[in-house]
């Protein structure tokens, strides 16, 4: 049987090798690359883009712009992973490709996309929307400290600032929500 501090250091040892592969990722391209890395991102409705689907969560335009979803990537995960290992890859997953997608499909022509600002906009969703499926106190108790602590995030998926993947955010945020809805499903499918 674990204890707890087995299961607090497996989730920290998960979300720390998450969280130093991007790091050591952006600083290779910062540093070493100069940003060419990045033309892996998203290009909507572009073929060569596509594959940005799979690489542009991996990959950020600058050092800055990974510094600011560090800390709502290493929260928000840490929250998600209190639920399971499971949940937490299985939300990952459903929230990566449904933001990649909705940036793929809805983004501006001649945009690249690029941030794991969508699974952290979809991580969002679900640790909300969880709170109302499951109905649990737990589930309850987290949805409401995640609204208090980030719910100014909500502007994220609006069209207001320039630069900014709403898009992502939005499908990120739709991703969160569907997998909430249909987590149930998900887990039977896979096992």
């Amino acid at each position: 049987m674990e204890t707890l501090p087995d299961v607090v250091l497996y989730q920290a040892i998960i979300l720390g090798c998450i969280l130093l592969l991007l790091w050591s990722l952006e600083l290779l391209d910062s540093l070493l690359l100069r940003g060419a890395l990045n033309a892996l991102g998203i290009r909507p409705r572009k073929i060569s883009g596509f594959i940005g689907i799979v690489f542009a969560p991996l990959l950020h335009g600058s050092l800055r712009h990974l510094a600011a979803n560090t800390g709502p990537f290493a929260v928000l995960g840490w929250l998600l992973l209190l639920r399971g290992v499971n949940d937490f890859w299985l939300v990952t997953a459903v929230v990566w490709v449904t933001s990649g997608l909705g940036a793929w499909l809805f983004g501006g022509p001649r945009t690249n996309h690029l941030g794991i600002s969508g699974v952290v906009f979809g991580y969002f969703s679900f640790l909300l929307c969880i709170g109302y499926f499951e109905r649990s106190p737990l589930a309850i108790g987290v949805a409401a400290l995640t609204g208090i602590l980030y719910s100014g995030m909500v502007w994220g998926i609006l069209p207001i600032r320039r630069g900014k993947s709403w898009q992502s955010h939005l499908f990120g945020m739709v991703g969160g929500g569907l997998a909430a809805w249909r987590l149930a499903e998900l887990q039977q499918m896979l096992g």
